[in-house]
């Protein structure tokens, strides 16, 4: 008789996969070296996870749950909705920094490397850039905006962005991106 899964054990393989898919990516990162990271046989691997590519959903929903746990509060916070806005990217981009910005922004990682190819990995990017995109909408309406203001427009707009600051930072190093994310798309964008 089969033993039953143990939650510790998806939590370590979580732990290390995110850690070697974030350092370095998919396709790089083998089943084998995943649960050598996490301290459990191989073929552990798939009584907690259908395939490699469920285990990178996965991978990226506590990424993200961690996101959200972190930062999110900040934007029902004190604060202009842009001092608010502008408080959880300067968090992330911190975030970025203390990495050194060699890791970047893990959904935009796998969003290039895996989102043609792996519909779990898709659905679920697709489900965290909607959860992103509420939270910083309802931040966006919860100051009163404009009339005629799209907030899930103008949330997507800001991630959008983001990620491109995100990718950038990533490339060349530095936190200049991120910067002039905050100094000059922030507040174009919540004019």
């Amino acid at each position: 008789m089969p033993r039953p899964p143990n939650p510790e054990v998806r939590k370590r393989l979580l732990a290390a996969g995110l850690h070697l898919i974030h350092s370095r990516g998919f396709a790089a990162s083998g089943v084998k070296d995943i649960t050598a990271a996490a301290g459990v046989p191989k073929g552990s691997f798939y009584a907690y996870f259908a395939s490699k590519e469920a285990f990178a959903a996965a991978v990226l929903e506590a990424y993200w749950a961690d996101i959200e746990n972190r930062f999110v509060p900040v934007l029902g916070g004190d604060g202009s909705i842009q001092q608010r806005i502008t408080a959880f990217f300067h968090a992330l981009a911190d975030d970025h920094e203390a990495g050194d910005f060699l890791l970047g922004c893990l959904i935009g990682n796998l969003s290039l490397e895996l989102s043609s190819d792996s519909e779990p990995v898709r659905a679920e990017l697709i489900s965290i850039l909607e959860r992103w995109g509420n939270a910083l909408a309802d931040c966006l309406r919860s100051g009163g905006r404009r009339r005629g203001v799209d907030a899930e427009d103008v949330a997507a707009r800001l991630i959008e962005a983001w990620e491109g600051a995100a990718l950038r930072g990533k490339m060349i190093r530095s936190r200049a991106p991120y910067d002039r994310f905050e100094a000059d798309t922030v507040p174009a964008l919540l004019r």
